[in-house]
């Protein structure tokens, strides 16, 4: 039996400039925050990782030949504007020939312009805590649009801004490496007014442009259905899924959530006047990011320590991952995904949604020339099923991006982790298609399992 998506869905694969671009001093680019960051003893960068920044038509015509019809990619801030401010041309030509490269061979760019990668300058005066930010971002929006808005259509502004937020400003194991949970939510609030700010000047170029964010979700699971355990499971979903999404919506943050929140005396101050209009701009699609669930557990002690990875929650922790994990360690549970995004067409209000991450990381086996990932393919057959699922009981989803097109920079896990439907030797760059690929290939050109 084959399950067939709908006539005109979007298929594509993702990736992030940070992770597969290299050339970090190249054409008068800055250094990011990552650069920074990685700059760490022990630590690897992301000098070279794919050298993508030299080898972009090799990798266009791996795209091509899986018959991929969309790339999403993302824009370094710090490659189009060094200091966060002053244009470099040569950095903006860049992004200038790779769009039109992907067109030369049928393919519909998706830009993104912020995945992560802040220029050091704008951290050094204060990162996303600092509200002058969102101004600045509005202004690479713009700058970025002027160059490729003649060709690009599909734009999204930020991507998973709580990684940016509460991994790089909460607990620090991100860049830019900063443990402060009070300022993680003051950075997350400007994430948003940022997209806001952004989405207006976008909008205010005209043109057909479809706006979007990108949000990481993670559906909460318990053991125990009693008042605790719902409690616990109600605090994660709050912080972690609806913290950014409600905002969006036109909702503010909701009132638990501000309560949950309070002690840390940060979040409400740094909501100025207008900001949540700002921030409620319509979307026309919403980016969904899906990897694994959550599992949330009371704590019978509300002062205890907590192993919650998210600023400021009291009362709960997080339980370890169960079954068959990837090899980061991420539970596999796609039914968990088929409830998201059922979840997400009610709540969002039948807002188009298009899945711009998932993937998984596996150890490959690499036998005389051939990548044999059984586990990645049997993963995506498992979540394109869920999608197709979700699809079928009336969500709206209209595309889906395979992460990751190539092996890369796996941020603070370095090389470690391979989540590339092609496998890259970082050794010599050779790009080498994996089984998962021709499977990814293969589903495309049905349109359908």
């Amino acid at each position: 039996m084959t399950l067939g998506f709908p006539a005109g869905f979007r298929w594509g694969t993702a990736t992030a400039a940070y992770q597969i671009e290299g050339s970090t001093t190249a054409d008068g680019r800055g250094p990011s925050i990552w650069d920074t960051f990685t700059a760490r003893p022990g630590m690897a960068t992301g000098d070279p990782a794919c050298d993508h920044y030299r080898r972009y038509r090799e990798d266009v015509r791996l795209l091509s030949e899986l018959g991929v019809p969309y790339y999403r990619f993302s824009v370094a801030w710090s490659r189009v504007m060094p200091d966060g401010r002053t244009v470099e041309p040569r950095g903006l030509a860049f992004y200038d020939r790779l769009v039109d490269t992907l067109l030369d061979h049928g393919i519909t760019p998706m830009v993104t312009l912020y995945h992560w990668d802040l220029p050091e300058a704008l951290q050094a005066e204060g990162g996303w805590p600092n509200r002058a930010l969102a101004d600045l971002f509005a202004d690479y929006a713009l700058t970025v649009h002027k160059v490729l808005g003649d060709r690009v259509r599909q734009w999204t502004t930020i991507n998973e801004p709580f990684c940016a937020a509460f991994i790089g400003y909460g607990n620090g194991d991100h860049a830019p490496g900063i443990r402060d949970e009070g300022a993680a939510l003051v950075a997350g609030h400007n994430l948003l007014l940022a997209h806001g700010k952004a989405t207006q000047a976008l909008r205010s170029a005209g043109g057909e442009q479809e706006v979007s964010i990108v949000l990481n979700f993670a559906p909460v699971l318990t053991d125990v259905d009693d008042a605790a355990h719902r409690e616990a499971a109600r605090k994660f979903d709050f912080l972690h899924n609806r913290f950014f999404l409600d905002p969006l919506l036109g909702r503010g943050y909701p009132p638990e959530l501000l309560a949950d929140l309070a002690h840390l005396g940060t979040l409400e101050p740094a909501i100025a006047d207008g900001d949540l209009e700002i921030i409620a701009q319509p979307l026309d699609v919403l980016g969904v990011n899906y990897y694994a669930p959550a599992r949330a557990v009371p704590l019978d002690d509300p002062e205890t320590d907590s192993n919650c990875p998210l600023p400021g929650l009291r009362g709960m922790d997080v339980q370890p991952p169960r079954g068959e994990l990837t090899s980061l360690g991420w539970e596999q549970r796609p039914e968990c995904f088929t409830e998201l995004l059922l979840w997400l067409h009610e709540h969002c209000g039948g807002l188009p949604l298009v899945i711009a991450e998932n993937g998984a990381a596996f150890e490959d086996e690499v036998v005389e020339g051939r990548v044999h990932d059984e586990k990645r393919v049997r993963y995506f057959a498992e979540h394109l099923a869920a999608v197709h699922t979700a699809i079928e009981r009336g969500a709206d989803v209209r595309g889906y991006m395979a992460w990751s097109l190539l092996d890369n920079f796996e941020w603070a896990m370095g090389y470690t982790q391979r989540f590339g439907l092609v496998h890259v030797d970082f050794e010599t760059q050779e790009r080498v298609l994996k089984d998962s690929a021709l499977f990814y290939a293969d589903v495309v050109a049905r349109n359908g399992l």
